[in-house]
């Protein structure tokens, strides 16, 4: 047989499927223990209601162009100012997606001379901003705000002098866990560095009208937080909220925002909605916190850690043995995925179950049953 110009990705997927590693696509089945639709939005007929009120305004599902030329819309801007007011921030900026807002961010606004110090177990999507980005970078302990500390101390004493940024997220994907966030808004102060908080998996669920878990620090001059529309919001987009100057810089030197086509108006308008439901509707986040409670309860049985927080890993370590047990519980008639590396670290592979309103406690105690003979068997 010829070569062929993709052999190397051949070779490639198959030492990925040796490892057990090889990612596939699988249609949605089961009861849902695998989406961040924490609050049951996505599917709900209060979306569905606000959605068909926008397209009876007449509002276009297409932007036609980016934010720059035709694109942006009356809905665009609507939308980031009732986000700047709800998420207690001087302006927000719309992006059709948490992965191009991340890169947008740490691609753009750090500056040559300056150092990024971020949280080891941070989103890729950050990573990928980092290497488009002309600052240093460097990774800190897992919620370590000493390290954090450490690093920027030394680095100033080594003759930095540009500005340090601190990247973490407030509810990380993979572990459930959370930032010491006061922690960092200290060291930020005490360095005049820039926080940046990316709250994908605590927008909707934390705070009083669901502003998230860096509400409670916000107004600052030094913070900049990231919302996603697509997880707890059930929509789709991101909001980056942060002072005037930081929107205004993006919009002139962000290749990401000013070469890329503007997010649905229609999109924009929903979001808004999605806003305001979570607002008024605080029954919603209670409700999961209850499930939440519920479902740590049923993991102690088996003697399996609480995170403390909708998402639930339950770590196998090895990859074979966690995708056995994912499959053997999709075919119980539950939806839960199994992450390996490089999502997560090497050796710890894991079940990511997550909690929703799409479920119930009924539904609950089934799945911990299965999952309980799925390990046994595995």
């Amino acid at each position: 047989m010829p070569n062929s110009p993709f052999d190397a990705h051949r070779r490639d997927l198959a030492a990925l499927a040796h490892d057990s590693r090889r990612r596939t696509l699988a249609p949605r089945a089961g009861r849902d223990f695998a989406s961040n639709d924490y609050l049951g939005l996505a599917d709900s007929d209060a979306l569905r209601t606000a959605l068909a009120a926008g397209i009876e305004r007449g509002l276009p599902a297409g932007s036609g162009g980016s934010r720059l030329l035709r694109g942006n819309h009356k809905e665009h801007e609507a939308l980031e100012a009732h986000a700047a007011r709800h998420y207690g921030s001087e302006a927000a900026l719309f992006f059709a997606t948490g992965f191009a807002a991340n890169a947008a961010l740490f691609a753009t606004l750090p500056q040559r001379g300056d150092l990024i110090v971020h949280d080891a177990l941070i989103h890729a999507s950050a990573h990928d901003g980092m290497k488009l980005g002309r600052a240093g970078t460097v990774a800190a302990a897992h919620n370590d705000a000493q390290a954090f500390d450490d690093i920027i101390a030394r680095w100033r004493a080594g003759g930095g002098a540009g500005t340090p940024w601190i990247a973490v997220e407030s509810l990380y994907s993979m572990d459930g866990d959370r930032a010491p966030l006061a922690q960092l808004a200290e060291v930020a102060d005490r360095h005049d560095a820039v926080l940046v908080v990316d709250e994908a998996h605590a927008t909707g669920v934390y705070g009083t009208a669901g502003q998230g878990l860096a509400h409670a620090i916000s107004g600052r001059d030094n913070l900049v937080t990231l919302h996603t529309c697509g997880k707890a919001l059930g929509c789709e987009g991101a909001l980056l909220c942060a002072p005037q100057i930081v929107r205004d810089f993006i919009v002139n030197r962000g290749r990401p925002f000013i070469f890329s086509t503007a997010p649905s108006p229609l999109m924009a308008w929903l979001v808004r909605q999605a806003l305001e439901i979570v607002a008024n509707q605080p029954e919603r986040a209670a409700r999961l916190a209850a499930l939440v409670r519920y479902a740590e309860k049923r993991l102690a049985a088996l003697d399996l850690p609480a995170s403390g927080s909708q998402i639930m890993p339950v770590v196998i370590g090895d990859n074979a043995r966690t995708m056995r047990i994912a499959a053997a519980l999709q075919a119980a008639g539950f939806d839960v995925r199994g992450i390996r590396p490089p999502t997560v670290p090497h050796g710890t592979a894991r079940l990511r179950i997550a909690i929703t309103l799409n479920v119930d406690e009924a539904n609950i105690d089934a799945m911990t049953d299965a999952l309980a003979q799925a390990m046994a068997a595995a």
